[in-house]
């Protein structure tokens, strides 16, 4: 009789909570004692602010945890890349084929002051300028700026037929090809060693580098659709505040700050 009374204590699976001290009636360990807390009460809202060379300037907000003893807000905000429509940036919707990189380099007050870390075409727009019958022409070249930037930079372009042609295609030659992208080489290397970085940039809005290839290429062979399809920056000169608060210029009134509610 003994035996059966423990194989049911067993089987039935049940226990008394009188008897052991670690099981609360309520369930689990230590269910009781949490508190229901809002994350969002730990942090911050802050502005991103692009460059004067674009004209809208509060872009977006981001959030970060608040400053907690030795864990500086500041530090996680800085080094944060935020990728935005060209044609956001200058409030133009002709732009809005080409994508913006703005990476922060320092905070000041409730903003977060960008810079330029990047551009490239949208992928429906890349795709809309390969067609057939002609020859697709890419040439790349790391260049420095004047103001100390290092910049990989892309350029794609196609061939087009002359004028007054007869035939379909638009193939140009191997000897051809060495020539246009080696043109398009010197046309690069002079817009932009020569200029800072913000006046590439404006260059890049611009798309003047494409227009002058376009222009001297054809006494080799006549071009179509010419772009600075992307830009990426490889090395930043040392970091210098002054420098970063000339091309900001005049900062706008954060809200954050003022305390009024967004919209």
């Amino acid at each position: 009789p003994d035996l059966d009374k423990r194989l049911f204590f067993f089987a039935s699976g049940e226990m008394a909570v009188g008897k052991n001290k670690r099981l609360s009636k309520s369930g689990k360990k230590g269910q009781a004692k949490r508190k229901v807390v809002d994350f969002m009460t730990r942090k911050e809202w802050y502005d991103i602010v692009a460059p004067t060379s674009f004209t809208k300037r509060t872009i977006c907000k981001t959030l970060v945890n608040k400053t907690v003893g030795n864990k500086n807000c500041v530090d996680f905000l800085k080094g944060r890349t935020f990728e935005v429509s060209l044609g956001d940036l200058n409030e133009d919707e002709q732009q809005a084929h080409r994508n913006i990189k703005l990476k922060v380099e320092d905070v000041v007050g409730r903003n977060c002051l960008t810079n330029f870390s990047g551009m490239c075409l949208t992928r429906d727009k890349l795709k809309s300028l390969v067609k057939k019958w002609c020859t697709l022409i890419e040439a790349s070249l790391d260049l420095k700026t004047s103001d100390g930037y290092n910049l990989r930079v892309f350029v794609i372009g196609f061939t087009k037929r002359r004028q007054q042609q007869v035939k379909k295609n638009c193939y140009a030659q191997t000897a051809q090809v060495k020539r246009l992208r080696k043109k398009m080489f010197d046309i690069m290397t002079a817009a932009i060693t020569k200029s800072d970085l913000q006046s590439c940039v404006k260059k890049f809005q611009l798309e003047t580098i494409g227009k002058d290839i376009e222009k001297m290429s054809n006494g080799i062979y006549p071009l179509r659709e010419v772009h600075v399809h992307k830009v990426k920056v490889l090395k930043v000169p040392k970091g210098d505040a002054l420098k970063l608060m000339d091309i900001h210029g005049e900062l706008p009134v954060s809200r954050e700050e003022v305390g009024t509610a967004a919209e």
